[in-house]
């Protein structure tokens, strides 16, 4: 899942300094997961900004609204009718929600209430692990499921490095050397043999702008 965490409140504030009325969106998705973004925490920043502003004998009125997604052009117009009534809109969504709902309500500035973080999985209560890095090209066939450019330091494809000891990372004895973990998992598969195998080097080039996926079959019964 997405992860990301709050702003500071002071960053929020001063986002919203200029206006009198904001709304200030959640979302049920990645965020609520990690407690950055759902509705429980909606109320606590709409909560801090009024107590703020008030402190500064400068009231304001803070919607709150919730919904299941804002990566989802279906959801994001449930905040119609909210938007239409505020100066200006605080998402507690992921980057991604929180530039499509800017993308949906143009008119609105939309700012960010929280940093996303990275892909990651949920560990243990209250802490997450990056996981993935969303490179487009996985490998983890390869690998043993463990993903070499988010687990290895260095992002190698093919390791170790030589500088990793007792199966920590040279970066930091707390961190796991990720091709120790590799090949850990390769021998209790009885796959050692893939470490043979060259991987070749991505292609990070960008030039043809953001990543884009479609679904032919799906379009198609549009």
């Amino acid at each position: 899942m997405i992860v990301a965490e709050r702003k500071p409140i002071e960053k929020i504030l001063e986002m919203v300094a200029p206006y009198k009325k904001i709304l200030v969106a959640g979302c049920y998705g990645c965020v609520t997961v990690c407690l950055a973004g759902g509705e429980k925490e909606v109320g606590i920043l709409a909560s801090q900004i009024r107590m703020a502003r008030s402190k500064e004998d400068n009231p304001i009125e803070v919607l709150e609204q919730t919904v299941e997604r804002q990566c989802d052009a279906e959801y994001l117009e449930k905040f119609r009718d909210n938007i239409a009534q505020v100066e200006a809109v605080v998402s507690l969504a992921c980057g991604i929600g929180i530039q499509y709902l800017a993308e949906k309500y143009p008119k609105t500035p939309v700012f960010p209430g929280v940093n996303t973080l990275f892909l990651g999985a949920n560990i243990d209560v209250g802490k997450w692990e990056e996981r993935c890095m969303a490179c487009g090209d996985c490998v983890l066939d390869k690998t043993g499921g463990i993903c070499p450019i988010a687990r290895c330091s260095k992002h190698l494809l093919n390791g170790p490095c030589g500088g990793s000891q007792y199966g920590k990372c040279e970066v930091s004895k707390d961190v796991p050397c990720g091709w120790q973990l590799i090949y850990d998992r390769l021998k209790e598969l009885g796959q050692l043999d893939k470490l043979k195998e060259i991987i070749p080097p991505k292609n990070w080039l960008r030039a043809k702008g953001p990543r884009t996926l479609v679904r032919e079959d799906l379009t198609l019964e549009r």
